[in-house]
């Protein structure tokens, strides 16, 4: 069984909780999400089943849509309704002043997470150091991310609002919420969060895990599966002869004579995947041989 289920995780479970979840309901042992959601947020988690896991890396999640709640005048130390509350005040802005805040955070910008994040440093989660009673021993990294557009969807100003943020790969929406709040000096933390979409994957072709234990146990669970190459329509096709497909099995970069596209107008370092009778092969990268003067496939990701 090989492909990528578009989840509707629930709030209360991790992803990781997910991913255990399928692997035990359908009974396969290779099973991979594609973007952690927060245990308490719910929403769009594609899994990989299969040798699909092996696409995890290359599969479209550039842009990503939220809907979000902020919460005002409330700061927590994880910036979301879980955590412990640090600092109450009385919120007082205008709706004017809210929009001033979304453009502020607009394009651009920089996040530091909280310390209850699952970002990674020097090989450790940075909320194992703040369980541990280490917070104040690690600094957490700064990082570059980019917010698209910021939506008004619907509020009771000056307590909390409603907002649906459009942004990039790696962007923290309960970090947003808290900066916006800082902005309005009043502080803020998130409330509930929807994750609606991330790259080709959206909510209304999102399955529940009641759909997906329906339709294991009436042997159909294929009829949820996406192909392995649903979301890698960025990168480009190459058709690759039957006779190379040995080679490639066995990690050999392919030459032209195994290779029916022209090569030639790929650029060096090119992500492409290939295709042996339209079937998804590899996911690889175009090189050049200079002593031969020739450009050649070399696999990064076997798919046979």
């Amino acid at each position: 069984m090989e492909g990528i289920i578009n989840v509707l995780k629930p709030p209360g479970m991790t992803s990781h909780d997910v991913i255990y979840w399928i692997r035990k309901n359908i009974n396969i042992k290779k099973a991979g999400h594609t973007g952690t959601l927060d245990p308490g947020a719910a929403g769009v988690l594609p899994v990989c089943i299969g040798k699909a896991t092996k696409i995890i890396p290359y599969i479209n999640e550039n842009k990503k849509v939220y809907r979000a709640k902020i919460v005002f005048g409330e700061i927590t130390d994880t910036q979301d309704k879980y955590g412990q509350v640090l600092k109450k005040s009385n919120p007082d802005f205008t709706i004017s002043q809210l929009y001033k805040a979304f453009n502020a955070f607009t394009g651009k910008i920089k996040q530091k997470p909280s310390i209850y994040s699952a970002i990674k440093v020097k090989g450790k989660r940075l909320y194992d150091y703040a369980r541990q009673g280490q917070g104040d021993l690690v600094d957490i990294p700064i990082r570059e991310v980019y917010i698209y557009n910021i939506k008004l969807i619907y509020h009771k100003i000056p307590e909390y609002a409603f907002i649906e943020v459009e942004c990039s790969k790696g962007t923290y929406i309960r970090t947003l919420c808290s900066d916006i709040g800082d902005f309005l000096g009043c502080g803020a933390h998130m409330g509930f969060l929807l994750r609606t979409s991330t790259g080709d994957f959206n909510l209304k072709t999102s399955i529940t895990l009641e759909e997906i234990e329906i339709k294991n146990k009436k042997n159909h669970i294929e009829d949820i599966l996406l192909p392995l190459d649903y979301s890698l329509n960025p990168y480009p096709k190459i058709y690759i002869k039957e006779s190379a497909k040995k080679s490639l099995i066995n990690g050999n970069s392919i030459y032209p004579q195994g290779i029916i596209t022209d090569l030639k107008k790929f650029n060096t370092d090119s992500i492409v995947t290939t295709y042996i009778n339209n079937k998804l092969s590899a996911i690889g990268k175009i090189q050049y041989d200079n002593d031969n003067d020739r450009y050649y496939f070399k696999s990064l990701r076997v798919l046979l």
